[in-house]
């Protein structure tokens, strides 16, 4: 073990292992492609440049298990989180998606008393382009190895999906007259963030993994994952589809990097591995949605402690609970109309008061996750899944419990647009 440490420094490690015997105790420093010195360019490219084909491709792209339905389909999303070490509370940890709020072009240097507290988590919701039905979002996990060399991890991952944000906001597709009926896809978008991100002369190192997302208004969802951040589709009271971390090795998960020549240059010195993920390099998966659904977009902070079937039974008792999901003598049902239980009633809608208490329902499903998570990073009896991993590949090291980490969540569920509104249900 200490034979391999000079060695894992120079691998993209993350901070993960408390083990007795000395291995790297933090996330090694990841190498990736170094941050251009050039003035940096707009972020924004045109709707050609966005549809632009990638020579590489490592996507999984399976016939969708679902076909859409033939309505019109919406998405309610709320978020939730919280950083290491911190109390968690449902009440303010929050995040109220409106698709009609403007998303403000991000600024170099920008001050951080505006992030979340989410730690080095980081995440963004947005509409794609004008239209309010169809949603971009995702979550970036900030690589703490960074700390060690005094930067801030969460600068790259909370500017990485501002950039992301603001990019699909003022994403405008181009004319088919102009002979272009390629639509904008996941991993582009993932792209359009990092180039933005290695462009920005605040940003002089750091990196993060991340997984992107598109949902369309015909019920498809496109995901573009890279890492151990990643996503689980629930549906009538089973998973799925969910995904699956990408590593290099155990506790080496892909990430996306900005590296200082310097260092790439005493890394090749000393001999160590350079692993230059990239966009290109994130797992596409294309499925079809339905009416009812719930999808889950996380970092590692929720999968390291909970297993899939523990967030299966948050989310069931949940959409019992309101009457989402029902049991009936055909099986479980989704509610006809589950704008009863997702949007904001139009009082608290028009407010200009705090709205972070609210609940919808998929701020509820939202804050009992992340507050289940976070319960069980603390326990330490109760073995999660990343101590079922240290056991698989460390059997000898002695980790029992969850593992603290910063959380962050992103909730989706899925709606097929009704006649007619019915009235919102108490919560």
């Amino acid at each position: 073990m200490a034979a391999n440490a000079g060695r894992l420094l120079w691998v993209p490690c993350r901070p993960r292992l408390r083990l007795v015997r000395p291995m790297a105790s933090h996330r090694a420093l990841p190498m990736g492609r170094a941050a251009s010195t050039s003035s940096r360019p707009s972020f924004f490219p045109t709707a050609h440049a966005l549809n632009g084909s990638n020579k590489r491709s490592f996507s999984t792209t399976p016939a969708p298990q679902s076909a859409p339905g033939s309505g019109k389909f919406s998405y309610n999303v709320a978020a939730s989180y919280i950083a290491k070490g911190h109390k968690y509370d449902p009440s303010t940890h929050v995040f109220h998606f409106n698709p009609y709020n403007r998303v403000q072009p991000p600024k170099p240097g920008r001050s951080k008393s505006s992030r979340p507290e989410s730690g080095q988590d980081a995440f963004f919701v947005s509409r794609l382009g004008t239209n309010p039905d169809e949603v971009a979002l995702g979550v970036a996990d900030g690589v703490g190895g960074w700390m060690d060399s005094g930067v801030d991890p969460a600068d790259f991952s909370h500017a990485f999906c501002d950039y992301i944000a603001a990019a699909a906001h003022e994403y405008r597709p181009e004319s088919k007259a102009a002979g272009n009926t390629t639509a904008l896809t996941a991993r582009q978008l993932m792209q359009v963030g990092y180039s933005a991100v290695c462009h920005d002369p605040s940003i002089k190192a750091g990196g993060s993994t991340a997984v992107v997302a598109l949902l369309g208004e015909d019920g498809t969802l496109e995901v573009a994952n890279l890492g151990d951040s990643g996503y689980i589709l629930l549906r009538l009271n089973g998973v799925h589809a969910a995904s699956e971390p990408q590593t290099h090795a155990f506790n080496t998960p892909y990430q996306l990097s900005v590296v200082p020549p310097s260092m790439l240059l005493r890394a090749a010195a000393f001999g160590g591995a350079q692993l230059m993920d990239q966009p290109r390099d994130a797992e596409v998966t294309r499925l079809g949605l339905r009416h009812g659904d719930v999808v889950i977009f996380a970092s590692d902070g929720l999968w390291d402690n909970l297993f899939n079937q523990d967030i299966l039974r948050i989310v069931s008792r949940t959409m019992a609970k309101v009457g989402a999901w029902a049991s009936t003598e055909s099986g479980v049902q989704v509610s006809s109309d589950l704008r009863q239980y997702t949007q904001l009633p139009a009082a608290d809608a028009n407010q200009q008061a705090d709205k972070r208490s609210v609940v919808t329902l998929q701020s509820l499903l939202a804050t009992e996750i992340v507050g289940a998570a976070k319960s069980a990073s603390l326990n330490r009896k109760l073995d999660g899944p990343f101590a079922k991993e240290v056991s698989k590949y460390y059997p000898h090291e002695k980790w029992h419990g969850g593992k603290e980490d910063d959380i962050c969540a992103v909730v989706v569920v899925v709606s097929e647009e009704a006649e007619a509104a019915a009235p919102r249900a108490k919560l």
